[in-house]
């Protein structure tokens, strides 16, 4: 903020001759400069796996390279060898408690939340239990909020779990956030309309606080993990046969920073992770 600076006014020197009003001097503000450095950065990443019931997304999640905690909503690590919070959060505010105990352990390379799905309905409890109605009275439910609001205050609460998992990468942690998926209809102005795979997150038909959208944005890889099918005779039919896609089609979101191909996944294989760390 510049500070204003006092007219200065002509002083007359002892020979009765006015002298020339003097320009003010204003100290010069220091400058910082930014750098520039080239090259990949060593980075945690963050990382979303969603797929259907049943599919391997756990499991995957235990094979990831380093130390894993799993802070585990729903019991799905219950039948694998893995390390995990306990007891397990049972409230939002025990879930952000049991991210950022993680985060300042030095013994944990790779944080789980499993499931995103469970923590978003952990926020809606927390959202019904600690902000009231405009008019200061509480509500039972998201839609006692009024016409879309209730979707923005769940949406402000969830946004608390990802800025601190966003804390824990700065402090070298792995995330992995696990969802089960949806079908999602898309528009399509240049003919018919189609279905696809999506992460089961809140997301309104307007648009606006959509948590599924915000978590797309926040990951770096967005793995969906799927039952190989194929028709024939007009019937689906698959072997059992499974692949993790990592790169968006028609029929499922996907991304990544790193990879561009899609990875075959059987029981216990971690070429995922290799592939992923090894690149990154």
């Amino acid at each position: 903020m510049s500070v204003p600076v006092p007219t200065m006014k002509p002083v007359k020197p002892t020979n009765g001759t006015p002298a020339p009003a003097r320009t003010p001097q204003v100290a010069a503000t220091p400058t910082t400069h930014a750098g520039i450095k080239r090259g990949r950065l060593s980075c945690s990443h963050k990382i979303v796996i969603y797929g259907p019931g049943g599919v391997g997304k756990t499991e995957l999640a235990s094979l990831a390279d380093g130390n894993v905690l799993f802070i585990d909503l729903e019991d799905g690590s219950k039948f694998l060898d893995v390390s995990r919070v306990d007891p397990a959060p049972q409230t939002f505010a025990d879930l952000l408690g049991a991210v950022r105990m993680a985060a300042e352990s030095p013994d944990v390379d790779v944080i789980v939340v499993d499931s995103f799905t469970k923590a978003e309905e952990l926020g809606v409890a927390h959202t019904l239990a600690t902000v009231k109605h405009e008019k200061g009275h509480s509500v039972d439910s998201i839609e006692g909020y009024g016409f879309g609001k209730g979707y923005v205050h769940v949406f402000e609460t969830f946004l608390m779990l990802l800025q601190a998992l966003d804390a824990a990468a700065r402090r070298g942690k792995h995330i992995i956030g696990i969802a089960h998926d949806c079908t999602a209809n898309v528009p399509n102005p240049a003919g018919e309309d189609w279905i696809r795979y999506e992460p089961r997150l809140q997301s309104p038909p307007s648009g606006k606080g959509s948590i599924r959208h915000r978590v797309k944005e926040w990951c770096d890889h967005l793995f969906y993990v799927g039952f190989d099918s194929f028709s024939k005779d007009g019937k689906a039919q698959g072997s059992g046969t499974r692949t993790i896609y990592s790169t968006e089609l028609p029929t499922h979101w996907a991304k990544s920073r790193v990879l561009s191909d899609d990875v075959v996944y059987e029981r216990g294989d971690a070429s995922l992770w290799q592939q992923l760390f090894n690149k990154a």
